[in-house]
């Protein structure tokens, strides 16, 4: 079984069957609080909600997914030093995926497990923007190309003002994030989807894996400073 765990903005929490070779898993459990300053309070009950509702304890886990972010730099250590815990404890492997890859996942999972009966309306490719609030007035965001068993991330991720990248977002198919949502005259949201969904992590991770694609790596993807500024150093009455 595999734990997912994503704080780059609300919390996520998800338990899966262990996918193996396979590029797609079953997902058992998904819990979460949309809430975005309460990360440190809330993780451990939800990965123990999460555990217990997928009807196993912590010592059937195979792997851990983390998503990296981008998103403030507090919440998202939070869950990175959790899943990093765990997997240390457990002793069992631990992935990083960026967590707007998941976000695309479920955005575009039609287009990525296409259903029994494929319609002529349909298209091959499926093009993903998806924004997440990045605060001070700017946006996380890449840009996705999705079709059959595959989900190739064309650009980014990178954080901008709303206004420096609109275009090239609204020119995707599909438009996602909570970003969309807190700027609609910019970037038009195309579904109700704001925030990650630990499950998508993990069926992100499995694809990826399937692919060949590295996740070892679970560096946070700050991509800007820490909102705290280091103290500077003050002189003494002496002058020194």
């Amino acid at each position: 079984m595999w734990l997912g765990i994503d704080t780059s903005g609300a919390v996520s929490v998800a338990v899966a069957d262990d996918p193996r070779d396979a590029a797609d898993c079953t997902v058992r459990a998904v819990v979460g609080d949309d809430r975005a300053r309460h990360h440190d309070e809330v993780l451990l009950g939800l990965v123990d909600e999460a555990l217990e509702r997928a009807g196993i304890g912590r010592g059937d886990l195979t792997g851990i997914v983390a998503g990296r972010g981008p998103g403030p730099f507090t919440g998202l250590r939070v869950g990175l030093v959790v899943a990093r815990t765990l997997s240390a404890v457990l002793d069992v492997p631990l992935l990083g995926l960026c967590s707007l890859d998941a976000l695309a996942h479920q955005a575009a999972i039609g287009a990525i497990v296409p259903g029994p009966v494929a319609t002529a309306e349909e298209p091959e490719e499926l093009t993903v923007a998806v924004a997440l609030d990045a605060r001070r007035r700017e946006v996380y965001h890449a840009r996705y190309v999705a079709s059959a068993g595959s989900l190739r991330r064309t650009d980014g991720p990178a954080v901008h003002a709303p206004a420096d990248i609109a275009d090239s977002l609204r020119a995707c198919d599909v438009l996602v994030g909570s970003g969309a949502h807190l700027y609609p005259e910019l970037l038009p949201a195309t579904a109700d989807l704001r925030h990650v969904d630990a499950g998508h992590l993990l069926r992100a991770a499995a694809l990826e894996r399937a692919a060949g694609e590295d996740l070892s790596s679970t560096a946070p993807l700050y991509l800007r400073e820490p909102d705290a500024a280091k103290p500077t150093a003050r002189k003494s009455a002496l002058g020194r």
